[in-house]
């Protein structure tokens, strides 16, 4: 018996474009070459709508919907760039510039951060909220890798990583709102923890908040594009 796939058909940013049930307005915008700001994206996870930078307009709707957890279906209408969603991505920019210390001339991810290169994309020359200037810890306790909260952005791709990919479950969140954190295990340093070190959660971090001590600056790039290539091999296990 064969099996028929459901294709719906949609429209964003009036470019009218086929996509299969089931999938998101994020997944669709990028086959169709539609770029959309993310940072708690990252393929190969699991998409939890954190960070909010991804929101459109749905027509007949007022309010904004995440693309990376909004499914798309028949004559929807998206439109990914207006002047309100711009306002609101660069908002939410400020806060999280605003709410720890982002301090990029003296990060160790200066040049290689997610987080300051959406900045800059997205016209952001200044930030009109006050600095909270938390201070935070750095944890230093892994003999490989540090944590440094103070640039941590909650965009939780550490606990997601360390959970679907590693499968160590290492990685949690802790607290609420403004005093949320990422912790290892039970909140335990990370260094006395059950991580076995293999170093994912460094990997995706799009910040300087988790880093490998022995590379900083230019030498201690990113490479997150390993994920979809760990998934398609534990799948075809």
């Amino acid at each position: 018996m064969s099996s028929t796939v459901d294709i719906k058909t949609l429209v964003i940013d009036g470019k009218e474009v086929s996509a299969r049930a089931g999938q998101t307005i994020l997944e669709v915008a990028r086959e169709n070459g539609i770029e959309i700001p993310t940072l708690c994206h990252l393929d190969g996870l699991s998409d939890v709508g954190a960070c909010r930078l991804c929101v459109v307009e749905v027509k007949g709707n007022h309010k904004l919907f995440p693309a990376c957890v909004t499914s798309i279906f028949e004559g929807m209408e998206v439109t990914t760039q207006t002047d309100r969603l711009k306002k609101h991505r660069r908002t939410i920019l400020e806060l999280l510039f605003t709410e720890r210390n982002h301090i990029c001339s003296v990060c160790v991810s200066n040049g290689h951060c997610e987080l300051q290169t959406l900045g800059q994309s997205q016209g952001l020359t200044h930030v009109r909220l006050p600095y909270r200037n938390p201070n935070l810890p750095v944890d230093a306790s892994n003999e490989r890798f540090t944590v440094d909260h103070n640039r941590c952005i909650l965009c939780t791709r550490c606990v997601r990583v360390c959970a679907e990919v590693e499968g160590a479950h290492v990685w949690d969140v802790m607290g609420r709102g403004i005093n949320s954190m990422v912790i290892t295990d039970l909140n335990e340093p990370w260094g006395e923890s059950s991580c076995t070190r293999c170093g994912k959660c460094v990997q995706v971090c799009p910040t300087g908040a988790l880093f490998d001590k022995g590379k900083v600056g230019n030498s201690h790039p990113k490479h997150p594009d390993f994920l979809p290539y760990l998934n398609m091999m534990r799948e075809a296990k």
